[in-house]
């Protein structure tokens, strides 16, 4: 017969186990959110279609110019696949230049091809805006989901305050963009939405991105400590 394990064993092959046992690899929430807005890349991709339509509307028809930015976001997906990216993470600006470009098309102005961005600004603006409001900034809300949804992140005011101050400047990122180009709509200057649709496009993107992982970090470094305090008491 096998003699019993004593404790002392049971305690140290446990240990060994748990030593043993792979643990998953940190989300580098940095590289996470640069990959999100493409890098300089992504400006490129997201930009292109944009000039193409400025540029040719002034001398083409409506329909011309709509066709020659669908065409351009069109093989800019071809290339990006063909670089190995997704189908879905390629196609995603020929969707989003159809779309602005059929609003164009069924309204008959050009100025309209830019509608459908402003409107999206001042949604966004307006949601991350009552998400302080409720004090749940949605930023916290979704470091909370990343990090298994139960953390006591709120109760922690310096956690609440970096994700205030962080949804707070994707708030003013968003109201701002829908400012400058509802004026510029209402001015019905083309050139000006397209200028405006770059300018504050990837870069506000870019430097919101940068709050946000400012944030994430943040909570990360406060919380984790609680969280492994009580896995350990546990």
């Amino acid at each position: 017969m096998a003699p019993l394990a004593t404790d002392s064993t049971v305690e140290t092959t446990s240990g060994t186990a748990g030593a043993n046992t792979p643990t998953e690899p940190p989300v580098d929430i940095k590289q996470e959110m640069l990959k999100g807005i493409g890098g300089p890349i992504g400006m490129l991709y997201s930009v292109l279609p944009v000039v193409v339509f400025a540029l040719t509307v002034p001398f083409l028809s409506l329909t011309a110019a709509i066709g020659g930015a669908v065409a351009v976001a069109v093989a800019l997906a071809v290339f990006r696949m063909w670089r190995g990216e997704k189908l879905m993470s390629a196609l995603g600006g020929v969707f989003g230049v159809a779309a602005a470009g059929g609003v164009a098309a069924a309204t008959g102005s050009a100025n309209d091809f830019f509608l459908i961005g402003i409107w999206a600004s001042l949604a966004g603006a307006v949601v991350l805006f009552v998400s302080l409001v409720l004090r749940r900034p949605l930023t916290g809300v979704i470091w909370n989901a990343v990090h298994g949804g139960a953390n006591a992140w709120r109760e922690d005011r310096p956690t609440l305050l970096v994700h205030d101050l962080a949804t707070l400047g994707l708030t003013l990122m968003f109201a701002g963009r829908f400012a400058v180009r509802q004026w510029l709509y209402v001015a019905d200057s083309t050139t000006g939405l397209a200028i405006a649709d770059t300018v504050t496009g990837f870069p506000l993107t870019a430097l919101a991105a940068v709050a946000v992982v400012w944030a994430f970090r943040r909570s990360t470094r406060r919380m984790r400590p609680a969280t492994d305090d009580a896995g350990a008491r546990a």
